[in-house]
């Protein structure tokens, strides 16, 4: 079944309230990537540093309320698919190293073929629920911050950490960590507004089952 989202508008004081705690959590990262290139040496920046981690963490979160709006609250299910498929495949491309250490060399790849390929096939095959579905999602302030988020995530920080740019921002004084600092820290804020497209997806969800409910 169908479900529009509800129509009455969001109070500006719960909006207030969740700017702010976006705000902290943005703060929070930044000073955690500063205390790891401080307190952490050995593994700053690397697959066993804070920034790391913390990507790993909140796309591990993104994945667990996907499925709660997708099995249990129900809305929205080829659209929640396709973001999870999206963000789990993610989350195994994360893992890249320690695949490629204790697994197989490029074992993670199956691993996203066998999300992403099946996904994407039952997407097609509903086709009509996911555009009628996405005809309301895309007008959600959910919608703008996942897109911005993978924005972010997959195209500027891509474009950004580019080892050329570096080497002609620093010249006789580069250094690759200031490449990989860039790269990881701006993922990793990609990866935070996706987190808050998801929770605010979560929120809008279950005022649509709230009001389907009445």
């Amino acid at each position: 079944m169908q479900l529009p989202p509800p129509n009455w508008p969001i109070d500006f004081r719960i909006t207030l309230l969740r700017a702010t705690l976006y705000v902290l959590f943005i703060g929070g990262i930044a000073q955690g990537a500063y205390l790891e290139a401080v307190y952490l040496p050995s593994v700053r920046f690397t697959e066993l540093g804070f920034t790391e981690f913390s990507q790993t963490l909140t796309l591990a979160s993104c994945c667990g309320l996907l499925i709660y709006i997708r099995q249990v609250l129900k809305v929205w299910p080829n659209v929640t698919l396709l973001m999870l498929a999206f963000v789990a495949a993610s989350l195994i491309r994360e893992q890249d190293y320690f695949f490629d250490e204790f697994v197989a060399d490029n074992s993670w790849k199956v691993l996203v073929a066998l999300i992403i390929l099946p996904s994407i096939g039952w997407v097609v095959y509903q086709r009509r629920r996911f555009i009628a579905e996405f005809a309301h999602y895309s007008n959600t302030f959910s919608f703008g911050l996942f897109a911005g988020g993978v924005l972010t995530t997959y195209i500027f920080s891509r474009l950004y950490g580019r080892q050329i740019f570096w080497r002609a921002v620093l010249e006789d004084n580069y250094v690759r960590i200031f490449k990989d600092v860039a790269e990881e820290v701006i993922e990793l804020l990609g990866y935070s507004l996706i987190l808050f497209a998801i929770i605010e997806l979560l929120l809008l969800a279950l005022r649509i089952r709230k009001a389907h409910s009445v």
